[in-house]
């Protein structure tokens, strides 16, 4: 749990109790809001102040090293196997970091970009998504943009009118979910393969769905949730592909 000090929270479900981690010293942030968990839990990214990104061990909670980008970090994400890392900053770059040997590898121009907001890599890793400030999300080969400085994308998706401040993939890479905390109701769902968004998401009747904060699917994509501004976490069962995305529960936060 981020916080807007310079500790930061987390909840041990083994013995039930939330436990503070105390400032972690020689970081000079002034909050720990912005993290990002590496998939395969060694990883916990914190995004702080002038391009830095902090990575702390997830088991012990400590410090390990600091990545460096130029301006401000948008967003960041990593590989399924937790090998590569992607940040994307305000100034349109996309970094690609070795978790190994702790390098930027390459580097690139996010196609038309000129601030970026948010960035999420399919599970297979054969998908990178970029959301901009302009709302526009690109999509690329991640194997492609290692071999360009400016790689054109696979799709541009023109959904969002307002800033893509979140973008996640569901655990086949075949839906891509992205909203902005701009304005009510900016969620969509695409269909990757076809690079299509879904039209009858969100449901023009469902009222509780007000401006989303954050969204995620359950593990095997049977569900997706969305909290809102108004402390609801809404939860929707889902249909493979049928003609129907469902209310299933809210609940209160």
């Amino acid at each position: 749990m981020g916080s807007k000090h310079k500790g930061f929270h987390y909840y041990d479900m083994m013995v039930g109790k939330m436990i503070s981690v105390p400032p972690v010293k020689g970081l000079g942030e002034v909050n720990m809001k912005r993290f990002v968990v590496s998939p395969d839990g060694r990883f916990i990214a914190f995004i702080g102040s002038y391009g830095n990104i902090h990575l702390l061990s997830a088991k012990s909670k400590e410090w390990i090293f600091t990545q460096k980008m130029n301006g401000s970090v948008g967003g960041v994400c990593f590989s399924q196997d937790g090998s590569t890392m992607y940040s994307y900053g305000d100034d349109g770059d996309v970094y690609i970091w070795d978790m190994k040997t702790r390098d930027c590898i390459h580097r690139f121009i996010d196609d038309g970009c000129t601030k970026g907001m948010s960035i999420a890599v399919s599970h297979d890793h054969n998908f990178l998504a970029c959301g901009s400030y302009s709302g526009v999300v690109n999509i690329y080969e991640p194997s492609v943009c290692l071999k360009s400085r400016s790689p054109k994308p696979l799709k541009a998706l023109l959904n969002l009118t307002t800033p893509c401040t979140n973008l996640v993939f569901n655990s086949t890479s075949e839906i891509l979910a992205m909203c902005s905390d701009s304005a009510e109701r900016a969620v969509k769902l695409v269909h990757v393969p076809s690079q299509t968004v879904f039209s009858n998401f969100p449901d023009r009747l469902d009222a509780k769905l007000r401006i989303p904060l954050c969204m995620d699917f359950s593990r095997n994509s049977g569900y997706f949730t969305v909290g809102t501004n108004k402390g609801l976490a809404l939860l929707y069962r889902y249909s493979f592909y049928s003609s129907k995305i469902s209310l299933y529960l809210s609940v209160k936060m």
